[in-house]
């Protein structure tokens, strides 16, 4: 099975929908910020990895704190995902966080900022 063959992107799919799942409803953790989302999967052809890209919105510290949990509680995400998802293998997970929405986030307040300071300038004269 290629990397981008569309049984590969059909798994990703359903792994991050499952995923997101366990995550928001079954894990009771405290270290896991409620603002946490599954933003993309990468499950490996072999289906023996699968890599999770998270996001948390929040203080750097809670995202620490997020992603420790999420380490700590795989092997139960593990279990909980093999018996939501049909695989042959169900696949090791390993979380990664994920800055691109805080990032973005990020951008478009910068830009906000730039679009009224031009505005203010416009009006003032």
């Amino acid at each position: 099975m290629k990397k981008n063959s569309i049984k590969n992107t059909r798994i990703n799919g359903e792994v991050q929908k499952e995923l997101s799942n366990i995550i928001h409803n079954e894990i009771k953790d405290p270290r896991i910020h409620p603002m946490t989302s599954v933003v993309s999967v990468e499950v490996a052809p072999d289906l023996k990895s699968c890599k999770a890209y998270i996001s948390v919105l929040g203080e750097s510290e809670a995202q620490k704190e997020t992603l420790e949990g999420l380490k700590n509680a795989a092997p139960y995400i593990r279990r909980q995902l093999a018996h939501s998802v049909n695989l042959r293998n169900t696949p090791e997970i390993f979380f990664i966080l994920d800055q691109s929405i805080e990032y973005g986030v990020h951008m478009t307040k910068l830009i906000d900022e730039v679009v009224k300071d031009l505005e203010d300038e416009n009006e003032s004269e």
